[in-house]
């Protein structure tokens, strides 16, 4: 058993090359092929829990270590403690593939399910149903999540706009499932025959246009103002960075042919609205409306009653107009309950923030109806999708620069062209350390700033209306399929 958990770890590990920067996608498929192999001569469901959570805890400590940069170098705790506060974070991540696995033995075995396509059946809605429960538990981290390996060139990609990141999750395991079992199967037809139809549907729905343009084309201008996180909260550097943000807004909008937005990253005014210098804001207004355009920026914003919003705010030719983050982080945000004692040991900036409203309109911006979603929102495609189909664009605020240089920001890149995949809108994405991309509505990378480089990424975007399957139906679609296959598994029982 030491043998298999040490097997399940690696190929764990080794998931995290199947996302970007890498982008190895077959390897979602081997990795997962040995854990199913291994969950296959399990003897019961405690080895199955067991090698899910040894999979798992490789793929998170190899794919999400870089949490430990924000806690140690920028949050001040003791190195001790961060490692620690990682490795524990990790292993509760690791309790969902642990379920899967779990469930998945303790099934086969008291089911009789002998043939290896009826147990690849099971194994992908069981993983479809453990990650998307690791989606919404506690709010949810669904980061790494298998499907987000699938992006464009992968023939899964095609089936994100039918049954989002963890539909195509649960297909990457069933065809795993499917090559372990193929590999010790005397008749494989059957299991190369249905990993052919899953892949060729995939690759034919990568052509398939769902939704259509609208408007006309506009002119957009991504800030990637590039602050370290050391110095944006340091008082001795808040007016150069207020300088900085003002400088680049002036030098887009005063261009011969200025943009018709110019975007900010998130919180990129380290401070509350009402400590900013008097004028300060009417200044960048009046920069965008000279130019006849518009300024989207990342700000903290308070409430009459007291209550602190990390949201963004409109400036210029539009009236002005505001979204609140809904989807906070935890512990990085707010706190949650019982969770006093973390922010005793370390010094995170704003962070006792008030969730916004579930049901914030577009921004109206030049014709264009804009659904802002500020950093870790775009990690829930469920959410994403209430803005539809009234909203034409998505635009991403964000600031990885917690993170420091490591996979978070590829990874959050990719993450973002399965939403406009999911959705069939550009994504813009404007950030502080990177990567300030467009993502058009296939997926495509059109266009990214290099990361931790001040600059700005012009590009002209297209506005889209209609609705993906995915957009009409979210997780629903998927997720029934999977309790379907599960509720159905007694009737096959020993019949092939």
């Amino acid at each position: 058993m030491r043998v298999a958990l040490l097997a399940a770890l690696l190929a764990g590990g080794a998931s995290v090359f199947a996302f970007a920067p890498f982008g190895l996608f077959p390897l979602a498929f081997a990795s997962l092929a040995v854990l199913a192999w291994l969950l296959g001569r399990a003897g019961c469901w405690r080895q199955g829990f067991a090698l899910g959570f040894a999979w798992g805890f490789g793929a998170f400590i190899g794919g999400v270590s870089w949490l430990y940069v924000a806690l140690e170098r920028y949050g001040g705790m003791p190195i001790p403690l961060a490692a620690l506060a990682i490795a524990l974070f990790c292993a509760y991540l690791a309790l969902y593939p642990a379920l899967a696995g779990g469930v998945f033995v303790a099934l086969r075995r008291r089911l009789g399910l002998a043939h290896g396509l009826v147990q690849a059946v099971l194994f992908g809605a069981l993983w479809l149903l453990a990650e998307w429960l690791r989606g919404v538990v506690f709010t949810g981290f669904p980061w790494l999540a298998i499907g987000y390996s699938q992006t464009p060139p992968s023939p899964l990609g095609g089936w994100l706009a039918v049954v989002g990141v963890y539909g195509v999750g649960g297909l990457v395991a069933f065809l795993a499932a499917l090559v372990a079992s193929a590999a010790s199967a005397v008749r494989a037809w059957p299991a190369v025959l249905a990993a052919v139809v899953v892949l060729a549907a995939g690759a034919g729905l990568q052509g398939r246009p769902w939704t259509q343009p609208v408007g006309e084309p506009l002119e957009v201008a991504l800030v990637q103002t590039n602050f370290a996180q050391s110095l944006k909260w340091d008082p001795d550097h808040f007016a150069d960075v207020l300088q900085v943000n003002l400088d680049l807004v002036r030098e887009q909008f005063g261009r011969p042919a200025p943009p018709a937005i110019t975007v900010l990253p998130e919180t990129t005014l380290p401070t509350l609205l009402e400590r900013l210098p008097a004028g300060y804001l009417e200044v960048l207004a009046q920069l965008a409306r000279e130019a006849g355009g518009d300024l989207v920026l990342g700000v903290f914003r308070r409430d009459e009653a007291g209550r602190i919003y990390n949201a963004a705010m409109s400036l210029g030719r539009a009236p002005e107009q505001h979204y609140a983050k809904q989807h906070l982080v935890p512990f990085g945000e707010y706190s949650p309950p019982l969770f006093g004692w973390f922010y005793r040991l370390v010094d995170i900036p704003m962070a006792d923030q008030t969730r916004g409203a579930p049901d914030q309109p577009p921004m109206l911006i030049d014709g264009q109806r804009v659904a802002i979603n500020i950093c870790y929102e775009d990690l829930f495609g469920a959410e994403l999708i209430r803005a539809l189909p009234q909203a034409t664009l998505m635009l991403n605020l964000s600031n990885l620069a917690w993170y420091g240089d490591s996979l978070a920001q590829p990874q959050h890149l990719q993450i973002a062209r399965v939403r406009a995949l999911e959705t069939g809108r550009p994504m813009l994405r404007a950030t502080n350390t990177g990567m300030t991309a467009l993502v058009q509505p296939d997926g495509r990378v059109a266009g990214v700033l290099p990361e931790f480089e001040r600059g700005v990424l012009r590009v002209q975007v297209q506005g889209f209306n209609g609705m993906t399957p995915y957009a009409r139906w979210g997780d629903g679609l998927a997720l029934i399929v999977a309790l379907l296959v599960i509720a159905a598994l007694p009737l096959s029982r020993r019949r092939v």
